[in-house]
Formats: C-alpha cells, sequence, structure tokens
C-alpha cells in the first residue's frame, strides 16, 4: 500500500457544539479526572507504604491504579481543553500517540485483570499452596507479561493506522481518536484492516472477559466448601473485581466486537470505559475493602500527626 498523507492535523467534533454545555463537560470531566487521579494515585502510595499490604494481590493493585491513571490521562486532559475550544483540533503525530496511548494502557489492563483473577483463584482454591505458586518472582514476571502484552497489542495497530493513507477528510465525529473513526477516513478499502482490528481488539477482549467469567464461576462454586467468615471474605473481593471486569469489558467488547462503523452510541460508551471506569476502580476496590480502608485511615493519621508537629 503505497501512503499519501495530505492531512497534517485531525479535526475533532467533540461531545457537543453546544457552548453551556461545554462548560458542564469542562466541570464533570475536570471533576472526573481529579478524583480519578487523587484516588488512584492514594492507592498507589497506600500499597508501597503499608506493611498490612504486601500480598500479591495488592502488589497487582497498585499496579492497576497506576494504570489507571495513566489510562485517563491519555485522553481527559485534551477533552478538559478542548471544552473551551470552539475548532478542536489534533495533530497527526499527536493523534498516533493518543492511539498508542489508549491501546497500550488499555492493553495491560485487560491481562493485568485477568492475572488478578488467577491470583484470586489460586489464593481461593489452592490456599495452602498460595505462597508457593504466587511468589514474588512469578508476581514480577505476570507484570513483565501484561506490561510487554499490552506493548505489542498497541504497536501493531499503530503500525498499521500509521501506514493507512489519509488524503482528504479529516474531520472525526468523537473526542478523541481511535481506530473506528480513523479507518473510516482513510483513502482505501479498510474492510480487511477492520476485520483484523475486531480480532486484535475485539476477539481479545470478548476471549479474556469469558476466560475471567469462567474462572470466577470456579472460584464460586469453590466458596461452598470454606467457612462462613471466609466465604464472605473471598466474595466481597470476587465481586468488587467481577464489578470491575464487566464495567472494562463490556464497553470495550461493544466497541471493538463489530465492523468497522461509527455509531452516535460510541461517544458515550468511550466516555465510560475511558474516562468513568478509572475514576470507578479505586472507589470499588477501597468501599469493599476493610484492610485498604484500614491502610488509608492510619496513612491519613499519620500525615495529619506529621502535619500537627
Amino acid at each position: 500500500m503505497e501512503k499519501r498523507n495530505n492531512v497534517t492535523e485531525f479535526v475533532l467534533l467533540g461531545l457537543t457544539k453546544n457552548p453551556k454545555m461545554q462548560k458542564i463537560i469542562f466541570v464533570v470531566f475536570l471533576v472526573i479526572y481529579v478524583i480519578t487521579v487523587v484516588g488512584n494515585v492514594l492507592i498507589v502510595v497506600t500499597i508501597t507504604t503499608s506493611t498490612s499490604l504486601r500480598s500479591p494481590m495488592y502488589f497487582f493493585l497498585s499496579y492497576l491504579s497506576f494504570i489507571d491513571t495513566c489510562y485517563s490521562s491519555v485522553n481527559a486532559p485534551k477533552i478538559i481543553v478542548d471544552s473551551f475550544r470552539e475548532r478542536k483540533t489534533i495533530l497527526f503525530n499527536w493523534c498516533m500517540i493518543q492511539v498508542f496511548g489508549e491501546h497500550f494502557f488499555g492493553g495491560v489492563e485487560v491481562i493485568l485483570l485477568t492475572v488478578m483473577a488467577y491470583d484470586r483463584y489460586v489464593a481461593i482454591c489452592k490456599p495452602l499452596h498460595y505462597t508457593t505458586i504466587m511468589n514474588w518472582r512469578v508476581c514480577s514476571l505476570l507484570m513483565g507479561v501484561s506490561w510487554m502484552g499490552g506493548f505489542l497489542h498497541a504497536i501493531i495497530q499503530i503500525l498499521f493506522i500509521f501506514r493507512l493513507p489519509f488524503c482528504g477528510p479529516n474531520v472525526i465525529d468523537h473526542f478523541m481518536c481511535d481506530l473506528n473513526p480513523l479507518l473510516n477516513l482513510a483513502c482505501t478499502d479498510t474492510h480487511t484492516l477492520g476485520l483484523f482490528v475486531a480480532a486484535n481488539s475485539g476477539f481479545i477482549c470478548l476471549l479474556n472477559f469469558l476466560l475471567l467469567m469462567v474462572s470466577y464461576v470456579v472460584i464460586l462454586r469453590s466458596l461452598r466448601t470454606h467457612s462462613s467468615e471466609g466465604r464472605r471474605k473471598a466474595l466481597s473481593t470476587c465481586i468488587s473485581h467481577i464489578t470491575v471486569v464487566v464495567l472494562f469489558f463490556v464497553p470495550c467488547i461493544f466497541v471493538y466486537m463489530r465492523p468497522v462503523a461509527t455509531l452516535p452510541v460510541d461517544k458515550a460508551v468511550a466516555v465510560f470505559y475511558a474516562i468513568i471506569t478509572p475514576m470507578l476502580n479505586p472507589l470499588i476496590y477501597t468501599l469493599r475493602n476493610a484492610q485498604m480502608k484500614n491502610a488509608i485511615k492510619k496513612l491519613c493519621n499519620r500525615k495529619a500527626t506529621l502535619g500537627d508537629e
């Protein structure tokens, strides 16, 4: 495919053209972004500094919070700044960087959520062998696989998109650069590439989602042999994980597991998985986890004590 590229920037139509709604979008998205960053950074700091949160589950949770902060930062600042602009544009190279960031951090999160499900499976179904199986070497290896898998997923996507010829239309009916809107603008037949996107993004999301659901069904079935207290703790943890998995995977499957097309509902779905879900993750994990709440209280009390001295 010979690359012909006359496009140096893309015009984003954003969420709305209504000036009043844009002011509301600025306030709402700024609040969401601040909560996302503060909440996730608080979890990372709490786990890093607390001696009571040294298990593999919290090790993975700290990385999930870090990834959510980065994932949200790919799009949220741009949306907030663009809410002041009548004409919303993004340079071609920055558009490619945005696509790479979305799929890099999204890919890492997909794999990491699968790793966290495996960790819960071992902890609940094989408790006597947990420390042997989930030793720190294995945890570090699984975390490395998550980062490498996300990088490979993103680099494959960006290599195909970057080679597409963009020779005319440059208006994207979205608030961010993404695969489907860009495929619609390319001045070549993208049907085959659209199927590849569905396989590389949609099918991977669907397969991981099904694997996760099966693993949690196995875990929940195994809880019948546990004591009532053990069952309650394990059930609380699993419900938190399942909630995060559903909130993240279902919108992604809807967007990527279909032929190339831009639907009006895509913007609302993208807001949910790219902006809102990273904010909900720290709330879900902390509100249902007594150990995390106690560690956060201790951290805040320690900071208050240091401030009084």
